[in-house]
């Protein structure tokens, strides 16, 4: 654990994938083709607050969804690439528009989609639920499932690791 929190010291990126990390995995559509995903608010609120100590957010998914787009505005995030199943080229993309090393970069994935960013990235993190190969291949995997407060989780240990977590703490105290 020690390794990764110093890993998670250095990170001033946060990338996420949505479907099995900011979701359940699991896909609604009505009659007419509409797309529905349920996102945990507690996911929404560590995302705001670790934005709030300097760490920026993206998102990058391999397919396109219009709630998608609206959560992430929603939640400031404006690094958002859907439709990219290969992740890679939306990673170099990223790491070009946002002048970040891929040492300080964090990727939080579920699939083997994601193992070709986890493997670049300073500190790769599996949900508790992924697939055994990306759990294999992950710095850590966290004890929550996706879309059920796993990106929380992370949220919390960055700011642990950073010293950040407390100041956060203590405005809601006062």
């Amino acid at each position: 654990m020690a390794l990764v929190l110093e890993k998670a010291k250095k990170l001033k990126l946060l990338i996420l994938d949505v479907d099995g990390v900011l979701t359940d995995g699991r896909l609604f559509f009505d009659n007419e083709g509409t797309e529905y995903k349920c996102f945990h608010a507690r996911d929404g609120h560590g995302i705001k607050l670790l934005r709030q100590t300097g760490v920026d957010i993206a998102v990058i998914s391999g397919r396109n969804s219009n709630s998608v787009a609206l959560r992430m505005k929603s939640l400031g995030i404006e690094h958002v690439y859907q439709g990219h199943e290969n992740k890679r080229s939306a990673f170099a993309e990223l790491l070009e528009k946002t002048g970040i090393k891929p040492e300080q970069a964090a990727h939080v994935g579920d699939d083997l989609l994601d193992l070709p960013i986890m493997t670049l990235v300073g500190l790769a993190i599996a949900v508790s639920d992924a697939n055994f190969a990306v759990k294999e291949r992950a710095d850590w995997c966290t004890t929550l499932p996706g879309g059920q407060g796993a990106v929380r989780e992370v949220c919390d240990l960055i700011m642990q690791a950073q010293g950040t977590f407390d100041k956060v703490l203590d405005s809601y105290l006062k």
